[in-house]
């Protein structure tokens, strides 16, 4: 855990934002951005300083977390992402201000939900997805905002009807989706389905409502063959998970990301009550 938090705080730039490239040498190859690795970031760190079990190593990542929250991006998903470390920190530090103004930012770079049937901030769905509506239902619940929580929880009740079929998991392809789509989608990846699988998991922290622990289950059995090919996409004898769902095939490298979808996807089952 010290080495990781080390690369993190390493990868942190002065004012805050993130480096994202380092070559075989240890030496970063490009300059700090408020993109996706901020965020990743921000949320790491968040959930670092107020869970870990070592009052030092939490010390630590709350003054990289502190650097980063300062930070704003115009991608909706880079300020879900932040937005779940400040939801974090605000758990058990209300009056950490700069996290409850991350939160009403993230809230509206997401971006409110247009009436009618697409239940959605966004006119086409793209990758992590269920991590947008997971950001609302965080800020809605830490900033005791009842109609940003409501939000969310539709958003993401839209999102598990629309990405389930026949029974099982069919998440949004890499290609992305839009209105009308309804076929089952590839490359369907990993983190889709651990986006679901966290989503899902804090709908029913926030409600304590059980029926939510059903799409942190129906995640996990997606890496056990419960999706639109039946493959399995996790290998038993490296603890590794599989890059991709094609059509014909699964793409086995063993992607770091993906590994990780996987080991959490699979956390989360574990820490959710899933009736039977």
């Amino acid at each position: 855990m010290r080495l990781a938090l080390h690369f993190v705080r390493d990868a942190q730039g002065g004012d805050g934002r993130f480096r994202n490239r380092m070559d075989a040498t240890g030496r970063w190859t490009d300059t700090p951005t408020a993109e996706d690795c901020w965020g990743r970031a921000v949320s790491a760190l968040g959930a670092t300083a107020s869970a870990h079990g070592n009052p030092a190593v939490r010390r630590w990542a709350h003054r990289a977390f502190d650097l980063g929250v300062r930070q704003r991006s115009r991608w909706p998903r880079a300020m879900a992402f932040a937005a779940l470390g400040a939801a974090d920190v605000l758990s058990t530090d209300p009056a950490h201000s700069a996290s409850r103004a991350l939160l009403v930012d993230a809230v509206a770079v997401i971006g409110p939900v247009t009436p009618g049937p697409w239940v959605w901030p966004e006119a086409r769905l793209r990758y992590a997805n269920a991590t947008l509506a997971e950001a609302v239902i965080a800020a809605g619940a830490a900033l005791a905002d009842e109609a940003v929580l409501d939000r969310g929880l539709a958003m993401l009740h839209w999102l598990l009807e629309l990405e389930t079929a026949h029974g099982h998991l069919s998440v949004t392809g890499a290609a992305g989706r839009s209105p009308g789509e309804v076929e089952p989608q590839f490359d369907q990846q990993p983190i889709e389905v651990a986006a679901m699988a966290d989503a899902c998991w804090r709908a029913q922290v926030v409600t304590g409502d059980v029926a939510w622990a059903r799409g942190v289950a129906a995640a996990a059995a997606w890496f056990d063959g419960a999706n639109d090919t039946g493959a399995i996409m996790h290998d038993a004898a490296s603890g590794g998970g599989y890059d991709g769902l094609q059509r014909v095939g699964v793409n086995v490298n063993q992607g770091a990301e993906s590994t990780l979808a996987f080991i959490s996807t699979i956390q989360r089952a574990h820490m959710s009550a899933a009736p039977a």
